[in-house]
């Protein structure tokens, strides 16, 4: 097979990173060993063993040792299940993610671990965990209010997938700012608070499944929503997003001007 035979798939961005998240109830964290096979112009590579950090229906979140990029082809085998597969994102190597990428099956493929996702069933752990010092989260995310604020919050341009919980209800949005706690939604219809949901949030080249409430709605189309707990093995990707926010991006110093004066102007 020819690596020109087949286009990364449409929607994604330029850098690799998928633009919608994987059905939200079918993405499971589970470690499970692979052997990998790089396919380079049309030729098969050496074997590797690599382990899944997460599946779903479509591909899965893989571990590897190897530089790979977006649009690499690689064959991925369990057992006696074979699937070739696309790179849609690699993580960036200076990262805490570094090593990770993510496949999807070329069309006409199965993906290997079809008999582990039939048999498990998403786990999700608290944003807080509980004990008797726990406080109430308040990040109500109602824009303008500075008040009761326990973890900064940042704006943040990404996609969000929310799923209405016991309902039918689902909602694409756009994902305008987030903290540790929560985040704020807007979108063209919006759910009532106090709805239980399960959102996918996709920014920063990542994906991160939550389960919260919609906490309140504004007038502008936008809905503040307090995280309750968080995919299995999503924490460390939340963190990497915090902490890429809070640094300082380069345009944010584009309009200084910076100022020189001779050695005698300053003596003087």
């Amino acid at each position: 097979m020819n690596d020109a035979a087949i286009q990364p798939r449409q929607g994604t961005p330029e850098d690799g990173a998928p633009q919608n998240g994987a059905p939200i109830e079918k993405l499971i964290h589970l470690a499970l060993p692979v052997r990998l096979t790089h396919m380079q112009n049309g030729a098969r590579g050496g074997l590797e063993l690599a382990c899944t950090y997460d599946i779903h229906p479509r591909g899965a979140r893989l571990l590897s040792v190897r530089d790979v990029k977006v649009g690499d082809l690689v064959t991925v085998e369990r057992g006696r299940n074979k699937s070739v597969c696309q790179i849609v994102w690699t993580a960036d190597p200076g990262s805490a993610l570094r090593g990770q990428f993510t496949v999807e099956c070329v069309e006409g493929s199965r993906t290997p671990w079809e008999e582990e996702l039939r048999q498990m069933e998403e786990q999700y752990l608290p944003v807080i965990p509980a004990g008797p010092n726990r406080k109430p989260v308040m990040n109500a995310f109602r824009k303008g209010d500075q008040n009761r604020r326990r973890r900064p919050r940042f704006q943040v341009e990404g996609g969000a997938d929310v799923a209405e919980i016991g309902g039918q209800s689902r909602v694409e949005g756009r994902l305008e700012q987030i903290s540790e706690y929560g985040c704020l939604i807007s979108a063209g219809s919006l759910l009532t608070p106090g709805t239980a949901l399960r959102l996918v949030l996709n920014m920063c080249d990542v994906s991160v499944a939550l389960r919260g409430h919609v906490r309140n709605t504004t007038g502008d189309r936008a809905m503040g929503v307090e995280f309750q707990e968080i995919r299995q093995g999503d924490r460390p990707l939340l963190d990497y997003v915090l902490n890429r926010l809070k640094k300082p991006r380069i345009e944010d110093f584009a309009d200084l001007e910076v100022v020189t004066e001779p050695m005698g102007a300053v003596a003087g």
